[in-house]
Order: C-alpha cells, then structure tokens, then sequence
C-alpha cells in the first residue's frame, strides 16, 4: 500500500467519518506516521470512531517517534489535559519542547506559553519571548497576540507600542479570538466603535465562557469609557 495521501484521506471523510478512519487504519500500521497523526486525532475527538483517548496517545506516540512534530505537539496535550493518560506538566513540556524544535509552530507556541507560565518546568520569560517570536513570524496569529503583549509592556523587550498594534491587528485579522478582542479594545479607543464592536463579536462568538466573562470584566473596569460600551457586546 502506497502511504498517505491527502486527496485520498479528503475522498474518504467526505464519503464519511468512518470511511476516513478505515481508510487511515492500515497505513498507521504500517508506520507511516502521517497517517498514525491523523488517526490519533479522530480517536481523541472520536471522530468516524468511538472516542478512545488512550488509543490516541498510543498513535500519537508512534508518530512522534516516526518524527512527527504534530504528534510530539499532541502528546504535550494529552499530558497537559489528561486526555487518554495522566496530567503530566513535565512530560507535557517536554513533548512541546520536542514539536518546537521539529519545527511546528503550535509547538513553539505551546512551549513559549509553558515557559512563560513555568509549568512543568522553571519560567523563562526571555525564553518565552524567543519561541513567540519564532511562531509568529511562522505566521501563528495567536502567538502574534501573545507577543504583542510583550511589546505593550516592554517584557523582556524595549516597549513599542506601534509594534503591539501591528501585531494584534495581525492576529485579529488571522481569526485568533484573543487578538480579535484585544484589537477591538484598541480601534475603540480610536473611536473606532462599529468595526471595533464587529471584531469583538466575532472574537467572542469563538471564545470559551470563561474568556468571555472575563473579557467582560475587563471592559467594564477599563479607564476608557468608549472601551466600558463595548462590554454590551458581550453574549
């Protein structure tokens, strides 16, 4: 059998879930580690199958030593949730770091948040700023959020605040919700209030509750008033 092919995969999931999976099973025993990636994630969402989180991790870790960086990234996921095995901070981080070294930007941007949190390992901030850096000029629009917030507040870098717009607005742009509703709190202060009020919406409507509630907050207790009226905008 010949290994993974994408336009095959894609004929497969649109016939169905399952056919996708049936289709991914075979090649994963073989080795190849595209394939191994692939199944593991439609174990862990339990997509065309029953969900099995501890099969996932199993495939997840085949691929990662057929060096997949997207598998090394998944693994630091499923010991950082306790997705299909124990929560493991140590563990966690040191597949991020591996996804991050292979090259993966959900990797660097999952290892720079490890580093700056200090999970699972001692926090480096500097570091954190290098491995942002390294994502977002990958193009990842949420690690441009991220590092916008070094350049607002001069971390570990010289403050530049024309800096931190270009890269929220960039990361708003990109569909990251974070970014979107960052972006809007700055176009509100410009007075900018009806694209301001779009972006925080459609930022929200992808947001979890808990990012949500507190973004409310966070308005309503901001300094500008035209920045307190977008708190109605919150669902």
């Amino acid at each position: 059998m010949s290994g993974y092919n994408a336009d095959a995969f894609a004929g497969a999931v649109g016939q169905s879930a399952a056919n996708g999976f049936a289709y991914l099973q075979p090649l994963a025993h073989e080795g190849d580690a595209a394939a191994q990636t692939i199944l593991g994630q439609m174990l862990l969402d339990g997509a065309g199958c029953d969900a099995q989180p501890g099969e996932a991790v199993y495939w997840f870790m085949q691929a990662a030593h057929h060096g997949s960086a997207m598998a090394m990234n998944m693994l630091g996921r499923c010991h950082e949730n306790g997705w299909g095995t124990k929560v493991d901070d140590e563990l966690a981080a040191v597949w991020f770091r591996k996804a991050a070294q292979g090259g993966l930007d959900w990797g660097m941007y999952n290892y720079a948040h490890t580093l700056e949190q200090g999970r699972g390992l001692r926090a480096d901030r500097a570091a954190a700023f290098a491995w942002f850096t390294r994502a977002a000029e990958l193009g990842h629009a949420r690690a441009k959020c991220f590092l916008a917030r070094y350049f607002e507040h001069g971390w570990e870098t010289a403050q530049d605040l024309a800096r931190a717009r270009e890269l929220y607005e960039a990361s708003a742009r990109a569909g990251d919700y974070r970014g979107e509703c960052a972006w809007a709190s700055l176009l509100a202060e410009d007075g900018r209030l009806d694209v301001a009020s779009a972006f925080l919406r459609r930022g929200l409507a992808k947001a979890p509750l808990a990012f949500v509630e507190a973004m409310r907050t966070r308005l309503q207790s901001h300094p500008d008033a035209r920045v307190q009226g977008l708190a109605s905008a919150c669902p």
